[in-house]
């Protein structure tokens, strides 16, 4: 058995370790409320968004157009959200899976790292960090999204790579996320949930330069989307991390009293048995 030194110390070094941890719960749980009450304002806008693309691809039977049809290119690019920081439970390993575990071939794949995490374990798996923004910050803006829907482009106008993926973490509550990976480019038609005539849409002046300004916009709102929610999700595993460490701190502790009051007790029942026996052998 311990000591009761060795175990004092134990339990203070695990007490200064629940102050951390309370600390951390505290902050994401500020961060968390900010980042929720983002993502539940725009994602109205994002569903809009969503459904009124689908709406036109929809009515646009046999238009040809490069972000509909897509390139020769083999090569796919995967714009991957994790964090900075770790101690998020499961919220960066699960990007991270997503990708790995999937049905994408790693030697096809060029990865657009958003946050370190993504980035170290990728790279550490043998997947090729095409681009890292590590400085991307916990308050992500539309124009950061436009930045990446420009370079996606760029890559995808060239022939470089002939599918563009997102992967992120979707915010569904505080307990609850959801690792997706999402096809960005070519775009794809939803189901069409029933079947029957549909009119055909008129664009003015054409369609090409109608998607060629619609398609952008519509990456951008995604982008943006998969980033706000990212965030959300990001402080949301925290705080539950930190709220199960809090609680097993306090288990530990709760254990290492017990241990200690044994310890103690056989400490001063071995005195009083060496009290009484050097008594006995006076007598």
């Amino acid at each position: 058995m311990a000591s009761t030194r060795d175990i004092k110390k134990r339990k203070a070094s695990i007490q200064s370790t629940q102050q951390i941890t309370k600390a951390m719960k505290l902050v994401s749980t500020v961060k968390l409320q900010h980042a929720r009450g983002r993502a539940e304002r725009s994602r109205s806008y994002f569903d809009c968004m969503y459904s009124t693309v689908q709406s036109i691809l929809e009515k646009t039977k046999g238009v040809r157009h490069p972000y509909l049809d897509g390139n020769d290119s083999p090569r796919k690019a995967v714009l991957a959200i994790t964090s900075n920081r770790g101690l998020a439970g499961g919220y960066n390993s699960n990007i991270v899976k997503l990708i790995t575990r999937g049905e994408l071939s790693r030697e096809e794949l060029d990865i657009y790292a958003i946050g370190t995490k993504g980035r170290d374990a990728l790279a550490r798996a043998g997947y090729q960090i095409k681009k890292a923004y590590p400085d991307l910050g916990e308050t992500p803006s539309y124009a950061e999204a436009m930045v990446l829907t420009e370079l996606l482009l760029e890559s995808y106008a060239a022939g470089e790579v002939g599918e563009i993926y997102l992967a992120y973490t979707a915010f569904k509550n505080t307990v609850t996320h959801e690792a997706r990976l999402i096809r960005l480019l070519p775009v794809e038609p939803a189901e069409e949930q029933e079947k029957g005539a549909v009119a055909l849409m008129n664009f003015e002046p054409e369609e090409t330069e109608a998607l060629n300004l619609l398609i952008p916009k519509y990456l951008s709102s995604l982008i943006y989307g998969g980033l706000v929610e990212s965030v959300a999700s990001e402080n949301g595993a925290r705080m539950q991390a930190m709220d199960s460490a809090t609680s097993n701190a306090q288990d530990m502790i709760q254990d290492l009293e017990l241990l200690y009051n044994r310890a103690r007790q056989g400490a001063i029942t071995t005195e009083l048995t060496e009290i009484i026996a050097g008594a006995e052998a006076l007598n």
